[in-house]
């Protein structure tokens, strides 16, 4: 399971829990969960059965990610060295190992408050390309999933000429998910539902566009040959992004 929860506190709030319960994933993989361990309610805990890892920015109430599995896994890695951000300040890259898979959880930044926050994304997004691309060929299974903040193409967007200039759909984004996929990279959503299929899991708060379900596909499985080669089913839990946050649930199911 991959979702950004828009802050797990108000998530909380919302009855996340429900889903724990319902969605009953072996491994969760949260972005933007905005709290530290200590800001968590009082009296809240993760779900029972699971071990949890936390990868918090060092600004409160912003980014961060957590890793939740029901089997003993390995923290391989919390955070990403990169040139704009050496120390992953803002919290957005998980690496664990379950078995012989691994689940690299990321939270891809946004451009959208203006020029400089789009240069530290697109820096970003190529020193991620590198960080990942030595798992692409490796034998075993590999995960990656996250809310990846780019619409790769105009199935992925319910207004792609009304949006063409905004940062998540700009052309050179668009052009580095291509790239992903040319290394080797499956995005496993739409090789199921192939093209014409537009399924959201983003929906801005503006103009009824939830309601509307016009929205943006940017939270994606990305498998190696290995892991695609497992996959069952993927689905995303729309209302999830109605009740508890802006972004959907996406669930992978995978024989393994």
């Amino acid at each position: 399971m991959s979702w950004n929860v828009n802050g797990i506190r108000a998530a909380i709030k919302k009855g996340i829990d429900g889903y724990f319960s319902s969605l009953d994933a072996d491994v969760w993989m949260l972005q933007e969960v905005r709290a530290l361990p200590e800001q968590l309610p009082k009296g809240w805990d993760w779900p029972a059965g699971y071990q949890v890892h936390l990868h918090t920015a060092d600004k409160k109430g912003y980014s961060g990610v957590a890793t939740l599995s029901r089997s003993p896994m390995v923290v391989v890695q919390t955070g990403k060295p990169s040139t704009v951000d050496p120390s992953d300040s803002e919290g957005r890259i998980i690496v664990t190992k379950h078995g012989e898979i691994t689940c690299i959880n990321t939270y891809l930044p946004s451009g959208s408050s203006g020029i400089e926050r789009q240069q530290f994304k697109e820096l970003w997004m190529a020193e991620w390309r590198e960080f990942i691309h030595p798992y692409v060929t490796v034998d075993e299974p590999v995960i990656v999933c996250g809310d990846l903040n780019v619409a790769h193409t105009e199935d992925d967007i319910w207004n792609p000429k009304g949006n063409a200039k905004m940062s998540g759909f700009l052309p050179q984004e668009r052009e580095w998910f291509g790239e992903l996929l040319s290394d080797g990279w499956h995005d496993a959503f739409r090789e199921k539902f192939g093209e014409g299929a537009k399924i959201y899991s983003w929906w801005s708060n503006r103009g009824q566009a939830r309601a509307k379900d016009r929205g943006w596909r940017i939270d994606y499985f990305l498998l190696n040959d290995a892991a695609n080669d497992l996959v069952n089913d993927i689905t995303i839990n729309r209302q999830g992004g109605l009740e508890i946050s802006d972004h959907a649930p996406v669930i992978l199911d995978i024989n393994y």
